[in-house]
């Protein structure tokens, strides 16, 4: 069994001492704090993730009333991709993949280089917190434009987006419900509207080709879009977010920007997704009866999948607590798995690809400022601020 908050203020800022231990008396535990099983070793979570014993969809038998204060927002996840199962999740993902093409996203790579440019021309001079000012604002300009949504709306794509993926961190409060509940309410009117905008004057965006999809008869509902593009804003822009503050972080502690270089820049951010992922934990539930780490997972019941802890498994990567950007041992799972792998990944690779070398060509000199400190947000691991000083 492991006992471990997950608001222990060391945990916080290290997990990876708690994940070394449970993978000895484990790898697969009963954590208390959760009232579920974890796994924390790279071939059970690696196993996990494509097991399709198990899904994201919460069984009948968990189902419970949906509280009129977050009738709104269970309604936006009641259709979102993440949520679901076959047959729906393959219908879904389909569609989503047909709008959401290699071509459109590498199609992204200008946008990306000009907001950067823009934005790091913008970033002061002196001591700054970088998070707000920079790797904040790329992630939701560029989706934004994904979508076809105007980037002045990127404040209020900032402010729904942070409310609502509040709600999947640890010690969730009434006033987190009822702030994720109006942020789903003033977002879904806002894409309600936009959708029918966008049927009379079609551009090329997601939201046009989603609205296409539909068109060609293959029955994808305005909430179902809503769904999807709630979706692609609060997991694409949330991870990225941390991923770039993560990344940044530990650069500059490591003394490795130079590894930027365009012919090291891929292996590079595979790195630095593995070394400090922005998500540390997936859940799954149990579809049927599986035996796993000498426990048996019954159907309706729910385990930790901790992709934290398997990008540190020195089972699979040789010295796992050291950042190498040379590293060549297999594939990460910061992106999960299966199904459910992330249907934005080839984005936020992007991102992290052109805007790591943006930075650190514009500011050379980049050092950190304070101390970073991680914030008390777990499942995430992603930083309070990252003061830093050009």
């Amino acid at each position: 069994m492991l006992i471990q908050s997950p608001h222990d203020p060391g945990f916080v800022q290290n997990p990876y001492a708690v994940y070394d231990r449970a993978r000895v008396d484990g790898p697969v535990l009963f954590w208390k704090d959760y009232g579920m099983l974890a796994a924390f070793d790279h071939a059970t979570v690696h196993a996990l993730l494509r097991d399709k014993r198990l899904g994201r969809a919460v069984p009948d038998t968990r189902r419970k009333p949906v509280p009129d204060h977050l009738k709104a927002f269970h309604a936006v996840e009641r259709h979102s991709l993440l949520e679901l199962e076959p047959p729906e999740h393959t219908r879904l993902r389909r569609l989503v993949l047909h709008a959401f093409t290699s071509r459109r996203i590498a199609g992204l790579a200008r946008d990306i280089n000009a907001i950067c440019a823009e934005l790091l021309a913008a970033l002061p001079v002196g001591d700054f917190d970088l998070i707000p000012t920079f790797c904040a604002q790329v992630p939701v300009r560029v989706i934004a434009r994904l979508l076809g949504v105007p980037e002045t709306m990127s404040a209020d794509l900032l402010r729904w987006s942070s409310a609502m993926v509040a709600m999947y961190q640890a010690g969730r409060t009434r006033a987190i419900e009822d702030a994720a509940n109006t942020a789903a309410v003033e977002f879904t009117d806002f894409l309600s509207s936009y959708i029918e905008t966008r049927r009379n004057d079609p551009r090329d965006d997601l939201i046009t080709e989603l609205i296409a999809a539909e068109a060609e008869g293959q029955t994808l509902a305005l909430d179902e879009m809503i769904g999807t593009c709630v979706l692609l804003l609060n997991a694409g822009h949330e991870a990225t977010v941390h991923s770039l503050g993560n990344a940044v972080k530990c650069l500059l502690e490591t003394g490795t920007a130079e590894a930027l270089g365009p012919d090291t820049i891929d292996g590079t951010v595979e790195e630095l997704l593995r070394f400090t992922p922005p998500l540390h934990m997936f859940t799954r539930y149990a579809y049927e009866e599986v035996q796993i780490g000498g426990h048996v997972l019954r159907p309706g019941e729910e385990i930790a999948l901790m992709l934290g802890a398997a990008g540190r498994d020195p089972a699979v990567f040789a010295d796992p607590h050291r950042f190498d950007p040379t590293r060549k041992k297999p594939a990460h799972l910061a992106f999960g798995g299966g199904l459910h792998f992330c249907v934005g990944a080839p984005l936020a690779r992007l991102e992290m690809q052109i805007a790591l070398p943006a930075l650190f060509a514009h500011a050379p000199q980049l050092r950190i400022g304070r101390a970073p400190r991680f914030a008390d947000s777990y499942h995430f691991h992603k930083l309070d601020q990252l003061k830093v000083v050009i």
